[in-house]
């Protein structure tokens, strides 16, 4: 039997074998080893700088090109809904009562057919702008970012537009998505092998000190892998052990963000599959609190395994994000009183993303967590920024609620988001029956005022 060998066939093993090793040498010497040691060439800003001037320029083509075309896309809305100065249900009712009627207002009947104005048009001022339901879809963007989901329609503008969407799509799914999708089976892969090995290892401080190096070195590739650009302040006032951090939530990999820049005990359900792997090889490490489904409704049960852990001052802080859902991060919604009530030195952190280079919010009723991912490996960049706000304790007389709501103003008010009390829950739920019953009384005790007065009178 006779082989032959082709040359031809000789020569592309050759080729392929020196990009696979010029590209494992690149993520190594560029990303990896920076890495561990916590270091940043400053490639990731420049390319953000970069992104932004062609942001800049694609902007003006657009507005240069719709202007010329007349394009229906940019013709500003005319049934804009202007907003108005809060008032009260009484302040609002007894207007209605006023231009509806010359009767003197303290003559007036308890209830007045008019009154039913009032309720109408806040129901369609509810529908027209819901401020709860729109914060559960994308942020709308002022510029376009060269992202078809941003805009199907922008690319088509002009032909310099088309051609570099077009370069940016090949970029972006070509060379960015593949070197992510390395990097974060990298960095996935090393934090379950590191982290089962510092496990064979007895308590103690060698063990504290290779699992957190092991950690931090691993959620930096993984941030790594979603080229985030991410800017810490104030620093000083990092959580400390023995305490809870709490955040405002917009995606899974808030997580990762602040997982890269120092280290947390996760709190959550125990899963299965990758998921579950990962979280039983982290345990290993490092004392996380994972519950069972079956245990995750007993509040009692997760309170007193929080407070233990709290108590244990040589154990890292706890992260919490007390919203229990993601929100499209232009506001903060309704933090559950849970973590608030254990009574431990509370941490705050403030997280703010750029929408410009990549929408950072899950929407988890519309993508599944692979496609979501697909989604943020697949966008320019993750960038965003984090504070540390000084921690705040519970005061005396105050209860969970309002410990929570005070927590929640500092959140909002230092990333420029909107307080809103509403619950995040309302994302997939109807609305209880307790705010219906507020307004409800707020209507009763204006007319058992108003025919109180007037007995008095």
């Amino acid at each position: 039997m006779v082989l032959f060998f082709n040359p031809f066939d000789n020569l592309v093993c050759i080729l392929l074998g020196i990009s696979f090793t010029v590209w494992f040498t690149l993520l190594l010497v560029f990303i990896i080893v920076p890495a561990i040691f916590g270091v940043s060439f400053g490639i990731r800003r420049l390319y953000m700088k970069t992104l932004l001037k062609i942001f800049e320029w694609a902007t003006l083509r657009i507005e240069r090109g719709a202007k010329e075309k007349n394009h229906p896309l940019y013709k500003p809305y005319s049934n804009a809904i202007i907003a108005k100065e809060p008032t009260s249900l009484e302040e609002e009712i007894k207007e209605i009562r006023r231009s509806g009627s010359n009767r003197d207002l303290d003559s007036a009947s308890e209830f007045e057919m008019s009154d039913i104005f009032y309720f109408a048009r806040r129901g369609v001022e509810s529908i027209m702008d819901d401020e709860v339901t729109k914060r559960f879809s994308a942020e709308e963007l002022e510029s376009w970012n060269l992202l078809t989901r941003s805009n199907n329609n922008f690319h088509y503008i002009s032909l310099r537009l088309t051609v570099l969407w077009g370069l940016g799509l090949l970029i972006r799914y070509g060379f960015l998505l593949p070197l992510r999708v390395t990097l974060a089976f990298t960095g996935v892969g090393l934090l379950v092998f590191l982290t089962c090995l510092v496990g064979l290892l007895p308590n103690g401080r060698l063990k504290n000190f290779l699992s957190e190096k092991v950690h931090l070195m691993c959620y930096r590739i993984c941030v790594r892998a979603l080229t985030a650009i991410i800017t810490y302040h104030d620093s000083e006032n990092k959580p400390k052990n023995g305490g809870i951090c709490v955040a405002n939530h917009t995606s899974p990999i808030d997580v990762i963000i602040l997982a890269s820049d120092g280290c947390y005990a996760m709190v959550g359900q125990i899963h299965g599959g990758l998921m579950g792997v990962i979280q039983r090889s982290m345990v290993k490490a490092c004392p996380h609190v994972w519950f069972e489904r079956s245990e995750v409704k007993d509040r009692h049960l997760v309170a007193k395994r929080l407070s233990d852990h709290v108590e244990d001052k040589s154990k890292l802080p706890i992260l919490i994000f007390p919203e229990g859902t993601c929100i499209n991060n232009t506001s903060v919604m309704m933090f559950k009183k849970g973590s608030f009530e254990i009574g431990a030195t509370v941490y705050p952190v403030a997280i703010k993303y750029d929408p410009r280079f990549g929408d950072a919010f899950w929407n988890s009723s519309k993508f599944g967590m692979v496609n979501y991912l697909l989604r943020m490996m697949s966008s320019w960049a993750i960038v965003c920024s984090v504070w540390y706000l000084p921690p705040m304790s519970r005061e005396e007389g105050e209860d969970a609620v309002q410990f929570a709501n005070r927590v929640k103003a500092a959140i909002a008010r230092q990333g420029g988001l909107v307080d809103l009390l509403w619950d995040g829950g309302l994302k997939r739920g109807k609305v209880k029956d307790t705010f219906k019953e507020e307004q409800q009384k707020l209507y009763s005790k204006m007319l058992v005022g108003t025919q109180e007065d007037r007995s008095r009178s």
